[in-house]
């Protein structure tokens, strides 16, 4: 039987209240983020997944007001939407077996603080407010309750879909393989279709955006192929995230060149490295590299193990990169990027200002004004920290 809908005056507030709630404020979003996320520390560990719980709660609380701007009062179905079926994917992805069901409760125990003080924002009267949190209270619960069924539905489909055929296959290879496992290296080719010999560069290729077709980052991984020595085996980490080796070593000019076109794609590589060791060590140096971009917020778009190796071990601790930075750097640090990369052009070219200046394609008294004003910039002449300097500036250019 279907359920009684509440008075004309209380559907009326229901709808104000559903209207307030999808224009929620931001500081209410980041409460409610902080408090699913601090429920679960294995979500709150992996940025991937706690974007992906931020993006999942905003939906959650649009799908239900606007349901509720619409029919004020009616029941609500669950949220079947790409949000919070990524969530399933992504867990199963990463063997986490059991959903963290308390997180979501705790994010329906602060949505329903803030309806409460919605309401009694906008009626003082008691036996309104007592209809309105009454079925905004059975409304929530049950809204709540279907989509997290829903959830749980799809992880199960998720896992039949991962435990079965090449796709489970080839990741748990993998997986032996990075892990050292004692596994024949012909069956592992086999099971790959990957030849093990030889040298390979490992590459990982991601996205921040779950939006539009994540077949992008496919198009990606086959770049790096392309720039390669061969046919790249490719190794579906997560939902937005791409494992990739390819025999040889990879032209980066190449494949920065292929993937312009997707701005939101980021790619890190390691460096070629010779058989079944070559395979691990590669991988390490691009997942390190990978790290390093994200701790940094860097706005490259593609990293090579080579160019950051040193910057990623100097931003471990990335207060005291910052203030290394601001040490060394001082008011350069502001200085605009031709004035900046006339001296790590000049550093680098061991502070030869003829070689300097044809490598930049300037004259060289154009490059010794720069040299200059850059001696005025800084805390100290260049001629005696030019090294902390050049390390400085590359910090400055992996860091957003």
């Amino acid at each position: 039987m279907a359920e009684e809908l509440p008075s004309p005056r209380v559907r009326e507030l229901i709808r104000q209240c559903a209207q307030i709630v999808v224009g929620a404020r931001p500081e209410w979003l980041e409460e409610l983020d902080q408090a699913v996320l601090a429920a679960s520390p294995v979500i709150a560990a992996d940025p991937e997944l706690a974007a992906a719980v931020s993006r999942s709660n905003r939906a959650n609380l649009f799908f239900w007001g606007t349901a509720n701007v619409r029919d004020p009062g009616a029941p609500v179905p669950p949220n079947t939407g790409p949000e919070p079926l990524t969530i399933a994917r992504e867990l199963v992805r990463r063997g986490i077996d059991a959903f963290p069901l308390d997180a979501y409760r705790v994010g329906e125990g602060v949505a329903w603080r803030r309806l409460m003080e919605i309401a009694f924002e906008l009626t003082s009267d008691p036996a309104e407010l007592h209809d309105v949190l009454q079925t905004c209270s059975r409304s929530i619960s049950a809204f709540v309750d279907a989509t997290l069924a829903g959830i749980a539905a799809q992880i199960e489909l998720e896992r039949d879909e991962l435990t079965r055929g090449s796709l489970a296959e080839r990741r748990e290879t993998v997986t032996l393989l990075l892990e050292g496992a004692p596994i024949p290296r012909d069956r592992a080719e086999h099971r790959l279709g990957y030849a093990l010999t030889g040298s390979h560069t490992a590459a990982v290729i991601w996205t921040d955006s779950h939006a539009g077709d994540l077949a992008r980052l496919d198009r990606a991984a086959e770049a790096v192929g392309r720039a390669g020595g061969g046919r790249p085996l490719s190794v579906l980490a997560s939902t937005a995230t791409r494992w990739v080796w390819t025999p040889g070593g990879v032209d980066s000019d190449a494949v920065a060149a292929s993937i312009a076109v997707y701005p939101d794609v980021r790619v890190a590589i390691g460096t070629a490295g010779d058989g079944v060791g070559g395979f691990r060590r590669s991988h390490v140096e691009a997942i390190t590299t990978q790290q390093m971009m994200a701790r940094l917020h860097s706005p490259q778009q593609l990293a090579r193990f080579t160019d950051v190796e040193m910057v990623s071990l100097i931003t471990a601790d990335p207060d005291r990169a910052g203030e290394f930075v601001g040490r060394v750097l001082g008011d350069f640090a502001g200085a605009g990027a031709e004035l900046q990369d006339a001296v790590r052009v000049f550093v680098a070219s061991q502070c030869n200002a003829s070689r300097a200046a044809a490598r930049l394609y300037t004259h060289r008294n154009t490059l010794l004004r720069r040299l200059t004003r850059a001696d005025e910039l800084l805390p100290a002449p260049l001629a005696q920290c030019s090294v902390d300097v050049a390390v400085a500036l590359d910090v400055l250019r992996w860091t957003g």
